[in-house]
């Protein structure tokens, strides 16, 4: 009785991490716009904009269609896929994964121009859990650092 606990309990693991690593991602559901996203109850997200985030937007002294650019280039070498956008149009989601389950975090970035220069609004979320241990945080400052020359 006890293998057999054992035996469906491995099953159920299994196709739980099969389910995390191969569920589709709806471009749809995940490119949103940063400005007008409504905050998840849950926090395992974090939002930079003007009003209501948890941390107000970078500006850059750099064009923004540059800015766009350089920001894929870092995000694509990190690691990320695009999911939605093109740096052309200064609205794209990325899609990321955690190392050893694979879990799907996306980040949607929005690149304004900002008086000389441009800025960053982001949200940066994860589609399972209730917290993230602050990674999207923490992935959203290490892109922006690299930004600058």
């Amino acid at each position: 009785m006890i293998k057999l606990v054992l035996l469906v309990g491995v099953g159920v693991a299994l196709a739980l991490a099969a389910y995390i690593r191969l569920a589709p991602s709806d471009p749809a559901r995940w490119h949103e716009d940063p400005r007008l996203v409504t905050r998840p109850a849950s926090p395992n997200f974090h939002l930079i904009r003007m009003v209501g985030g948890d941390s107000m937007p970078q500006v850059f002294q750099m064009p923004a269609p540059e800015l766009a650019r350089r920001i894929d280039d870092i995000a694509r070498a990190d690691g990320a896929t695009r999911l939605a956008g093109t740096p052309e149009g200064g609205h794209i989601t990325y899609q990321t994964r955690t190392r050893l389950m694979g879990y799907p975090d996306y980040t949607s970035i929005l690149v304004e121009p900002a008086g000389d220069g441009a800025m960053v609004l982001a949200f940066a979320r994860a589609r399972f859990g209730h917290s993230d241990l602050g990674v999207n945080r923490a992935r959203l400052e290490r892109w922006f650092s690299a930004v600058a020359p």
